[in-house]
């Protein structure tokens, strides 16, 4: 009989990638995957054994396991947020087809699109955060400027149907 993981083992699965366990059930492993966020996968499954931890979960806080998560997640990858794309998207195109028929179309990966559109967020994230930090900026100031991210954020919700997670999804001022 194959091992039982503990919270906090790390994983190599053929499918998702690397991955550390989160939870455990008796026939199923959660894992969040660096590449596809949290996947439910049974315990029998193929996968490789990077480490393991022992089956002792009561001892383990959330906590505990989210920090390592964490920990583990910034050293195998260079994004801070795992932010998948949902199923019914990947492998997909979009083609972008001008009025003017003597032109060609464009076919850009979903994938990568999607990426761009995460990335963008990602960059108004920091910019909220320095534009909240600053100590130059007057408050009224600081007050304008997030309004004016928060419509950006508004005006790319259209995007909201690519995200495999709601809580990711973009927000504006009608969301408050």
């Amino acid at each position: 009989m194959k091992q039982i993981l503990g919270i906090g083992s790390r994983i190599n699965h053929s499918e998702f990638g690397k991955g550390v366990v989160t939870n455990v059930t008796s026939t199923m492993y959660w894992v969040t995957f660096i590449d596809s966020g949290l996947e439910t996968i049974a315990i029998d499954a193929d996968f490789e054994v990077i480490e393991a931890s022992d089956d002792d979960v009561d001892t383990i806080s959330f906590y505990e396991v989210e920090k390592s998560l964490k920990s583990i997640l910034k050293k195998w990858s260079d994004v801070t947020e795992i932010v998948p794309l949902a199923d019914k998207w990947r492998g997909g195109s979009m083609i972008l087809k001008p009025k003017d028929v003597n032109l060609s179309d464009k076919e850009i990966p979903i994938d990568t699109f999607f990426h761009k559109i995460v990335m963008l967020r990602d960059r108004l994230r920091v910019m909220e955060q320095k534009i909240n930090a600053s100590k130059v900026l007057e408050e009224q100031d600081k007050i304008d400027l997030q309004q004016y991210i928060t419509r950006c954020y508004g005006s790319l919700t259209t995007f909201n149907i690519l995200f495999k997670n709601n809580s990711h999804n973009f927000k504006g001022e009608g969301s408050k």
